[in-house]
């Protein structure tokens, strides 16, 4: 029996239930697009080359084939900022007149089956005369370097400034300056299902459904109605079941917008489904940056200015609706991190090049920028001979809430706290006497840290500082009681596999007093869900858990004045729980069913006093909340071959309260295991012509359960106040700490050898190429 108290009970939030998705999921039950039947299947011919003129395209004699000369009328994806000198560059749905990278899509073949449509695709035939192709960003800021776009010239398509007043004042006045340049190379999200598309045509209604494995159903019909002239209300979307999105099922697909088209041109239903070389080669890609840094120091190691340029490769066209400057933007706005940095320059430009079109993965730049940051204290420490956490501790932020340099404002965080949990699981001093007795024996171990900070749940405001055409932040949701007393709550976001259904229900539960299995989570689909945003940027849990928390309260508050006219008592005296309502200090209750068909069926008996249904609709739009971590990593290096061995992985983590421990924790182990991918194993490889040389898993190398050690992870919970459920979000710490903590961990290892790496990913051939320059036989 619970224990009864004023207000909500409490009772579920914080406990670490299983989650009431899986069952279907793990039983095969799961609804996923590419289950379903289609008339017709899509394959797409996609550009062998990464610039060039389309001649012709000639399919097989009889072959059903659409060209960008079929496509009179549909708008280009246009995706606009309104400042950051942006300059707004359009895709074509289907390539028209030039080929702008490899994989772009130049041609739709339709047929009665998948397999059919592959084989006549294999025969059409592109006539492309290519031309001058440029690859890297840098190479595509020189001044003979040939315009992607005509738009755009030079290349730059997005620039960000930054200049604190008295910048060169503290610059100059530095008792020391550490510079480093960094790399990060480019990734792909690889999620487990990649994208599908099923577009369906109702004869009855004249409407289209597409079911798609998208993070933003509702942004996605917009565009869609948008680039195709049509009402909103003609076209549904559906997000089912998504095996993993990661960012990259995000932004809005150009292959979409073609299924729609097919089946309201043809009256029909249309199906595609990408194979792994197409979500290799052709979906969005991220992470590929390069970063200079400088840090000036006082003789206290306190840092006192930074200084930054970023130049970060967006590919071949800007992603909708956040546009290409995202990562850029972020990383300008973002570098400082956890530091105390009151004076802070930077340049961050997005630059044009023949390569797939990038767009948010999680983290989107946050993983690179702590990369740069952490490699940097890291070399102050060394520089100063202090170690690695007491560098931290003189910069880390230890008073809240705290504006920055780029004017942001950090709520309440633990940012010492975290990283003395972290270095007193590590034992520093036992750890550096053990390395000492492992290089005696030619074995080579290191360890390395990582402090952040990450913004999450932020809302319109900080997405209108960007002046984004498409201004996203807001949720809404609609909770309401049926007269059964069985809850549903409607909800704008739109989960990818995070367990969102369960800390909802968890959330509402509580609220409510009834046991989480009595509550429904609909999302996913714009004909019954909210107009929402969607799931990204660890926005779902602080944002549309804090809406679905205010409509739960609304219902809430209804029931207890239901319950005192029934149950004769004050409201202040109705508690609610175990799935009825009860009189504090008496044995008086009734169940909320029966208080929910009351609602419905008994009106009259409220005179007027209580508006007939049990349904409430909240909405949220908060400023947005940071989390933050310290990640450790211990490391062996082997300098023979360079291959890593990750020995422990250390987490300490603060996201505000924990909804469900167990899901967070789950959240940060699948945040840590991508973040190590990306700091030893995961690259996209073009060719100096633009050629992918990555587009299969034998050559594109995501780590497995062999390379990821047990992750240690202890948490902290500094209730936000700018989080209606004062938690905040963790989706995406995981992957931002990680690639920091492991080559600092690297770097550690290499010491004695006087290189270092600050380049992602740390391959073998890497590592073994800097041991080779500094003499280190193989």
């Amino acid at each position: 029996m619970t224990a009864y108290t004023k207000g909500s009970g409490a009772t579920w939030v914080g406990r670490s239930i299983r989650r009431l998705e899986d069952p279907a999921l793990v039983t095969g039950r799961g609804r996923f697009t590419g289950d379903l039947a289609a008339a017709h299947w899509v394959r797409f011919v996609r550009s062998p080359v990464a610039s060039g003129r389309i001649g012709s395209i000639k399919a097989p004699p009889g072959a059903w084939i659409v060209t960008a000369g079929d496509l009179a009328g549909v708008k280009p994806i246009r995706p606009m900022l309104h400042k950051f000198a942006y300059r707004p560059v359009a895709q074509p749905i289907l390539a028209e007149g030039v080929v702008r990278f490899v994989g772009e899509p130049l041609a739709a073949v339709i047929a009665a089956s998948r397999e059919e449509a592959e084989d006549v695709a294999d025969q059409v035939i592109a006539d492309i005369s290519a031309t001058a192709a440029v690859i890297d960003c840098r190479a595509a800021l020189e001044t003979t370097a040939p315009p992607i776009h005509a738009q755009a010239p030079g290349n730059v398509v997005v620039e960000g400034i930054v200049k604190t007043p008295g910048f060169d004042d503290a610059w100059n006045g530095a008792y020391q300056v550490v510079a480093l340049e960094t790399r990060s190379r480019r990734q792909n999200a690889t999620p487990l299902e990649p994208r599908a598309g099923h577009a369906a045509f109702d004869a009855t209604t004249g409407r289209v459904t597409l079911t798609c494995a998208t993070q933003m159903p509702h942004l996605t019909r917009t565009a869609i109605a948008d680039i195709l002239g049509m009402p909103e209300n003609q076209l549904r979307v559906i997000a089912p079941d998504v095996g993993g999105g990661f960012g990259q099922k995000m932004s809005l697909a150009p292959e979409y917008v073609l299924l729609v088209w097919l089946a309201r041109r043809h009256k029909s239903s249309f199906a595609w489904t990408e194979d792994r070389r197409e979500n290799l080669i052709a979906a969005f890609h991220a992470r590929d940056q390069y970063i200079s840094l400088q840090g000036a120091f006082d003789a206290h190691a306190k840092i006192i200015a930074l200084k930054a340029d970023i130049v970060t490769n967006v590919g071949a066209y800007s992603c909708y609706p956040t546009t290409c400057g995202v990562e850029p933007l972020m990383a300008m706005a973002e570098l400082p991190g956890p530091y105390d940095v009151r004076h802070y320059e930077c340049r961050a430009r997005g630059v044009l090049t023949n390569t797939c079109t990038m767009a948010p993965y999680r983290g989107v730049s946050r993983p690179v920028i702590t990369f740069a940051l952490e490699r940097l204290m890291d070399k102050a420490a060394k520089r100063f001979d202090l170690d690695p956490v007491e560098i931290r501790r003189r910069n880390l932020i230890d008073a809240f809430p705290y504006r920055t340099a780029t004017g942001l404002e950090y709520d309440q965080a633990s940012y010492r706290q975290t990283l003395e949990m972290a270095a007193t699981l590590v034992d520093l001093p036992a750890f550096r006497a053990r390395q000492k007795q492992a290089r005696a024996q030619n074995r080579h171990l290191g360890v390395g840290f990582a402090a952040f900070c990450e913004r999450t749940g932020y809302g319109s405001p900080a997405f209108a500082a960007r002046g984004m055409d498409i201004t996203p932040g807001w949720e809404t949701a609609v909770v309401s009681v049926d007269p059964s007393g069985f809850v549903e709550a409607r909800v704008g976001t739109s989960p990818h596999g995070q367990g969102l259904r369960t800390t909802l229900a968890q959330i509402i539960a509580d609220e409510i007093g009834v046991s989480p299995d009595k509550v429904s989570i609909v999302h996913g689909d714009t004909d019954r869900a909210p107009y929402g945003w969607g799931t990204f940027a660890s926005r779902s849990l602080v944002i549309g858990g804090g809406a679905t928390l205010a409509a739960a309260r609304k219902v809430r508050a209804k029931l207890v004045r239901i319950a005192s006219h029934m149950l004769e008592a004050a409201p202040e005296d109705i508690l609610l729980g175990d799935g009825e309502a009860r009189v504090a200090g008496t044995d008086r209750s009734l169940p909320i069913a029966v208080l929910a068909r009351e609602a419905y069926t008994q009106t009259h008996r409220f005179k007027g006093e209580i508006d007939p249904g049990l349904a409430e609709q909240g909405t949220y739009d908060p400023p947005g909340t940071f989390s933050n971590a310290c990640h450790a990593a211990v490391v062996e290096v082997d300098i023979e071959t360079g291959r890593v061995k990750l020995e422990r992985f250390i987490v300490a983590e603060d996201a505000g309260r924990l909804i469900n421990p167990m899901i967070a924790d789950g959240q940060v182990h699948g945040g840590v295991a991508q973040g190590i991918g990306n700091a030893l194993f995961e690259e996209i490889v073009y060719d100096e012509t633009g050629n992918i040389l990555t587009s299969t898993l034998a050559d594109y190398l995501p780590p497995t359960a062999r390379e990821i050690p047990p992750i240690e992870l202890q948490h902290l919970e500094t209730a936000s106040p700018n989080s209606l459920t004062q938690a905040k979000g963790l989706g995406e710490g995981g992957a931002i700490g990680a690639p920091a903590a492991v080559i600092n961990a690297l770097n550690d290892a290499l010491a004695p050898f006087g290189v270092e790496i600050n380049e992602m990913p740390a391959t073998p051939q890497r590592i073994r190429a800097l041991l080779r320059n500094a003499g280190v036989p193989s």
